[in-house]
């Protein structure tokens, strides 16, 4: 794969699973975009992204409003380039038990993990099935294949992000693009700093061993697709 022909936007990339990600592909020879909420984390990293003389952008944009998700397609578009790679990241997680949680946690759950997801992929991927290449990455969870306490909303938007994902697959194949949805574990991240769960730490996966997965499954021939993509603690 000759990366210095693929230009990448990652959401959620200023931090976690999003930011090492960012880090690798841009490492790899990808030009890079970002974007997160906060505008200004999102220029930073692209600055830091852009040392050597790669090309990066950074913008904010909440996934989960519409008009913002066009403005930022256009941006990127203009001054960017036409992406190739989409990586969808952007996720939060509320934990509790259902007849605690609220209808304003549940909802922006959904709106953040899936009608973002949606509404990002919808905005790049017309050049993409123009061009016949191109590939879409979707950061979902093995909590969207299992159960977990204090989970249901969480557990509910990744199985979503499954399902979005196997369709998609089937969708745009034949046309030259590719979708792979990547299931992480346990990563040691600040999501782990307001869930319930606590895990070893040391034991678990790093951020930078998701992007390293995500970049491999990225370089297989384009005759190839690893369409699911399972990554677990090896010892936990």
């Amino acid at each position: 794969m000759d990366w210095s022909r693929e230009s990448a936007v990652v959401t959620g990339g200023t931090e976690g699973i999003g930011r090492a990600i960012a880090q690798e592909l841009a490492r790899r020879g990808a030009a890079v975009a970002v974007c997160a909420r906060n505008a200004e984390r999102a220029e930073q990293v692209a600055r830091a992204l852009g040392k050597g003389g790669r090309r990066s952008f950074g913008a904010g944009c909440d996934v989960r409003d519409e008009t913002q998700v066009r403005a930022f397609a256009e941006q990127v578009r203009k001054g960017f380039g036409t992406p190739t790679l989409l990586v969808n990241n952007a996720g939060i997680g509320r934990f509790a038990p259902l007849t605690e949680m609220s209808a304003g946690d549940w909802d922006a759950v959904m709106e953040t993990n899936l009608r973002g997801m949606f509404l990002m992929t919808r905005a790049f991927l017309p050049a993409m099935l123009e061009a016949h290449r191109g590939a879409i990455v979707n950061v979902a969870s093995l909590a969207g294949k299992n159960g977990i306490v204090n989970g249901t909303a969480y557990s509910a938007s990744k199985h979503g992000v499954l399902g979005f994902s196997k369709s998609l697959m089937l969708e745009v194949r034949k046309q030259g693009v590719r979708v792979i949805a990547v299931c992480p574990g346990s990563v040691n991240t600040a999501f782990h700093d307001t869930s319930p769960h606590n895990p070893n730490r040391d034991r678990i996966l790093w951020a930078e061993d998701v992007a390293k997965a995500v970049a491999d499954a990225l370089e297989l021939p384009e005759r190839a697709l690893l369409s699911e993509l399972d990554l677990r603690p090896a010892n936990p």
